[in-house]
């Protein structure tokens, strides 16, 4: 019987940690950005690989909820700023 290995995705494994990261560390000034935007790049990088792609495309979600956080954040500041408050 010949022994099989998994293989584990680096990318994939990567990109679902940033993301988790990004999503947790939201309200720090500009590291989520970073988060984000790798989480996304290593989720389209290890989801060309079979193994692990679930793990790839939960880190893309990620990394896009945590771009979208960011973005919302400052839509919510930037409306709070124009109200006078």
């Amino acid at each position: 019987m010949e022994n099989e290995t998994q293989q584990t995705n680096g990318m994939a494994i990567s990109s679902l940690v940033l993301g988790i990261l990004g999503v947790v560390l939201n309200l720090i000034p500009l590291l989520p950005y970073l988060l984000g935007i790798l989480a996304i790049v290593f989720g389209v990088t290890g989801k060309k690989i079979q193994s692990g792609k679930g793990m790839a495309i939960a880190g893309i979600i990620l990394g896009v909820i945590t771009l979208a956080m960011k973005l919302l954040f400052w839509i919510f500041i930037i409306l709070l700023g124009g109200s006078g408050y």
